[in-house]
């Protein structure tokens, strides 16, 4: 007798539909045959598949039994097949009804006694599903279906028991579908316990992280060690706006699908903060392996890409982070495919001016020479300096700062104020296209949007010649101004706009010519 099962597997984060056809025959001796291109971890699953079979009361047929997972040059991966695989062969053994299994596609691992565990990537398999009008809905482990549930238009049937599934799809017992939570889960996971209002003094740099938030630009800044560069870094999350319900979803998918999705938090409602070791590989840091997996520049999507101690990472490493930067994908190419993961995120970076890092302290001496301190920030390659648009100096906070009670700094609610205000010009600039902020306008755009008069002209001019600023660092100072500008306000970029986006770039001089 022959079965048909409809399930899925996944395939860097993307989801893949599967038809697993069981046929069971009549033979001398017992034998189960998998075939369809399974790796290891789903070629064991025929053991675990018998014994919980038989440990949930069914009987094992004692005939030769063929598992054929279509289609069969799709490589098979994790132990998600093990329930469909299960229900399947009480199919086709005539000890379940195989009417219902039409309507539903159907994952999860099974434990040896029977019991339902948790898979990876079940929010990108729900959405395949959805896609198919032949299903109704799906079958996941009760502990996947608040993931499921995220999408609409979906039934989520949560099982605990491979006999309890068996009991859904045979009209023994009726399931209800399984909520969706969106709101619920937004509200309750989506508060920040951290502020900019802990930081001490730095109001300067608070400007700058501002004006990168509300025009998403990259950011670097430079400082001795201990005046907040980090502390600033992790608080950047809580001025950016909300995630939307299409970003969260974005995001959730990555996690889903490497299972590193928090406890207990069926949907990403934070934009992420991600800090790499600088001893990261660049397989660690885009994504690689095999087959390939999204690395921490995908993990970053819609957040933070924080990389401390910028100088100390390999150079190598960094420069294969420039494509991404640029077009918000990453695609890894292998032998037999290529995955493509999203990459879309906003790079911050912290360097000490030199090896001891206390050159720019006026309380401790530096002991670094020249030649040091040029090879030291000459790790810092060009081309991907250019790519970070503001570059910022944080001093050594003074101690009447820090000795204060009370802080009465801006705080992040007054930061994302301006934010919020800020991208509202900026969603009425570019409505058609692909380019959402100022920091990603084109070179067209740029002429269009950053018209100067006379006097904003004459003060760009001196300021290229002075510094010996690049073609790309002339229309990043045009971008940022546009930025500034419209945290102001303002329509038009003014002689104050553009002072304040050269300011940003001054340490181009000072630290890389």
């Amino acid at each position: 007798m022959l079965a048909r099962l409809k399930t899925f597997t996944l395939l860097g984060i993307e989801a893949m539909p599967v038809d697993v056809e069981v046929d069971i025959s009549p033979a001398a001796m017992p034998k189960t045959i998998l075939v369809g291109l399974p790796d290891a971890a789903v070629k064991e699953s025929t053991h675990r598949v018998e014994r919980a079979i038989v440990n949930s009361g069914f009987v094992r047929p004692q005939d030769r039994i063929v598992i054929n997972l279509a289609p069969g040059d799709l490589p098979k991966q994790a132990a998600s097949f093990d329930l469909p695989v299960a229900l399947g062969v009480l199919a086709g053994s005539g000890q379940l009804s195989a009417e219902r299994l039409e309507d539903y596609a159907i994952i999860g691992e099974l434990a040896l006694e029977g019991q339902t565990r948790p898979v990876k990537g079940v929010l990108s398999i729900a959405i395949e599903a959805a896609k198919d009008k032949k299903l109704r809905g799906i079958v996941v482990p009760a502990e996947n279906a608040g993931e499921a549930a995220v999408v609409e238009g979906l039934d989520v049937i949560a099982v605990e028991t491979l006999a309890q599934a068996v009991a859904f799809f045979g009209g023994a017992i009726e399931i209800d579908p399984a909520p969706s939570r969106l709101e619920q889960l937004f509200e309750q996971f989506s508060a920040y316990d951290v502020d900019f209002g802990d930081v001490r003094g730095q109001e300067s740099a608070k400007r700058a992280m501002t004006l990168a938030a509300a025009g998403r630009h990259n950011l670097l800044m430079v400082g001795p060690p201990g005046s907040g560069k980090t502390m600033l870094a992790k608080r950047m999350p809580t001025i950016l706006p909300q995630l939307s319900a299409p970003e969260s979803i974005e995001t959730t998918r990555i996690y889903s699908a490497l299972g590193q999705l928090p406890a207990g938090q069926p949907l990403m409602a934070r934009r992420p903060f991600r800090s790499p070791h600088h001893t990261i590989s660049d397989a660690g840091l885009v994504g690689g392996g095999s087959p390939p997996a999204p690395g921490e520049i995908s993990k970053a999507h819609n957040g933070i890409l924080f990389l401390d101690e910028l100088p100390e990472f390999n150079r190598k490493t960094l420069e294969v982070m420039r494509q991404p930067l640029e077009d918000g994908v990453v695609t890894i190419s292998r032998a037999l495919r290529s995955s493509t993961f999203p990459s879309d995120f906003m790079l911050i970076a912290a360097a000490n001016p030199c090896p001891c890092g206390y050159r720019s302290d006026p309380r401790r001496s530096c002991n670094c020479t020249p030649p040091q301190i040029e090879k030291y920030m000459g790790k810092i390659s060009g081309p991907l300096l250019d790519r970070i648009d503001i570059h910022i100096e944080v001093p050594a906070v003074p101690f009447e700062d820090l000795s204060t009670s009370t802080s009465d700094g801006t705080t992040s609610e007054q930061m994302r104020a301006d934010v919020v205000a800020a991208r509202g010009p900026q969603q009425e600039r570019f409505k058609v296209g692909p380019v959402r902020y100022n920091a990603l306008m084109t070179s067209r755009q740029v002429r269009k949007y950053c018209e100067l008069n006379k006097t904003c002209q004459m003060m760009l001019r001196h300021s290229v010649e002075e510094m010996g600023l690049s073609a790309r660092a002339h229309d990043k100072i045009l971008r940022i101004a546009r930025t500034v500008a419209d945290v102001a306000g303002d329509e038009k970029i003014e002689e104050m706009h553009l002072a304040e986006a050269i300011g940003y770039r001054s340490l181009d001089r000072d630290l890389w010519t």
